[in-house]
């Protein structure tokens, strides 16, 4: 039995002011920033290729037809490859299987990434199209510990640029170590089983079946 959120009366879907029109919109922040046109770029240069490649993370937006979807990914080098100036490769290594961005990419290749290198302040996004490919050749450059993504999401660039630092100063990200203020993986699946899942167990064992399925 899944779990359900309690109904409850949207008071505020009434009571606040909602925006429809752009120019309302823009009229509350103004012009935007020069140089936040002026560094969009439409390929790889020398100073984001230096950054992509330093990045291990990367946060993964995709458009399905059940709505939006955002995924992180990681590896233990960088985390795209560059195939050339205006195309990237990512390998989709092991996961839940639930597939959510692979099958949205295949009926809207639209796409978002969003890089970030730890203790840097800035990140780098990307947005573009993507498609999906198991081609035995790219799948191959991947290879790690005797084992290959079973895909590979190869992004076309239709821009690049960097984000402002304001959001990561804010939050004071690579500053804290707050693990101790949010239940654990296990603890939520014990809530949305209804306690079908032992929740310390399942913490206790997590760490060596992590490790065992990387790739």
């Amino acid at each position: 039995m899944r779990w359900k959120p309690p109904r409850r009366r949207c008071w505020w879907r009434r009571a606040l002011r909602w925006l429809d029109d752009i120019e309302a919109l823009e009229a509350l922040y103004g012009a935007a920033s020069a140089n936040s046109l002026r560094k969009v770029a439409r390929r790889m240069t020398p100073a984001y290729r230096q950054w992509i490649a330093a990045s291990r993370f990367v946060v993964v937006a995709s458009v399905g037809p059940e709505g939006t979807d955002a995924s992180p990914r990681g590896d233990d080098g960088p985390v795209v490859l560059e195939l050339d100036p205006g195309t990237l490769a990512m390998p989709d290594w092991r996961g839940n299987n639930r597939l959510d961005t692979l099958r949205n990419l295949i009926g809207d290749p639209r796409i978002s990434l969003m890089f970030m290198v730890p203790g840097e302040m800035s990140v780098v996004r990307v947005n573009g199209r993507a498609r999906i490919t198991d081609d035995a050749g790219l799948v191959a450059r991947f290879e790690k510990a005797g084992k290959r993504p079973a895909t590979v999401i190869v992004v076309e660039i239709a821009e690049i640029y960097a984000q402002c630092a304001k959001a990561l100063m804010r939050a004071g990200i690579w500053g804290r170590n707050e693990a101790e203020r949010v239940p654990s993986l296990g603890a939520i699946l014990s809530e949305m089983t209804q306690g079908d899942v032992d929740g310390t167990a399942f913490d206790a064992a997590w760490p060596a079946r992590a490790q065992e399925t990387f790739w």
